[in-house]
């Protein structure tokens, strides 16, 4: 009997450590049902970036948002990161075979949105892209090559060993860059300082190595892409065509008076372009 019990105690651990390592790479909370929404924040953003978008859906969805490793108290991983949470997020979707999901990523989240829907066409319908690039690199840095790019540098270790307070400092001039919300600010800030500092920097790196033009001819779902209008719309829509330039069914729209969360900048705006690109 005592051997009976020993040995349901060890499949039980067995089975429950394999379902942790099974999400190593991110958290996701499951809401609602119906359609299946998939909700992708960006770089240092939790899932709830999405709350208020959520409720502005009609509810007849059901709703996932991802938090990924090394964000919001989720425990880091090793390197590679973005990989790993990408392969991750394409397991998921086989696991629950989820069928007929929208897509919707902000940023970095957008990354992980076209890998997605060129890994598993046949389980996406649509895709909402915010404020993504598929190539940060070619608008950042346009004349470095992804070889050329690596963690290993005198600017990466400063950001490695800097003070809280020094990147508290450096985090609050980059919040004010990505929203014209001061409370949003203050949460941005937040999301940094309470980001794992190695993924942080070496997880950014990877993401400017990462050129995901090459994939989007294989997408043919409906794309809606919104772009902020920080630096003018004409450049937001030059650019945006230009990455965007082998995707072929999809659709630019700029948010006016907005930087990159747009969501946050042009609420209204934003959930309108949303609720309508669903309801098509």
């Amino acid at each position: 009997m005592r051997k009976l019990i020993a040995l349901s105690f060890l499949l039980s651990f067995i089975v429950i450590g394999s379902m942790s390592a099974q999400d190593s790479s991110f958290k996701v909370k499951v809401s609602g049902e119906g359609t299946p929404i998939i909700f992708l924040p960006g770089f240092t953003c939790p899932g709830e970036v999405w709350d208020a978008t959520i409720k502005s859906l009609d509810k007849k969805y059901k709703t996932y948002q991802f938090t990924y490793a090394g964000f919001q108290g989720v425990p880091s991983i090793g390197l590679p990161w973005y990989d790993t949470i990408s392969k991750g997020l394409s397991k998921y979707l086989e696991d629950e075979n989820i069928q007929g999901a929208i897509i919707i990523g902000h940023s970095m989240g957008g990354m992980l949105a076209i890998d997605l829907a060129s890994d598993q066409p046949d389980r996406i319908e649509k895709m909402i892209l915010v404020d993504a690039l598929p190539c940060i690199r070619a608008v950042m840095m346009p004349q470095v090559p992804a070889s050329q790019i690596s963690a290993d540098n005198p600017y990466s270790q400063q950001l490695l060993n800097m003070t809280d307070s020094a990147l508290s400092v450096m985090a609050v001039q980059m919040a004010q860059g990505m929203t014209n919300k001061a409370d949003k600010q203050s949460l941005l800030v937040d999301y940094i300082m309470q980001t794992d500092r190695e993924i942080y920097v070496k997880g950014y790196v990877e993401l400017l190595k990462l050129d995901l033009r090459e994939k989007l001819p294989s997408i043919d779902i409906p794309t809606l892409v919104l772009s902020a209008d920080a630096f003018g719309k004409e450049q937001a829509l030059k650019t945006m065509n230009d990455q965007y330039a082998n995707l072929g069914n999809k659709e630019i729209k700029v948010a006016a008076d907005s930087k990159h969360f747009i969501m946050f900048d042009q609420p209204e705006w934003f959930y309108d372009q949303v609720n309508s690109f669903l309801n098509q």
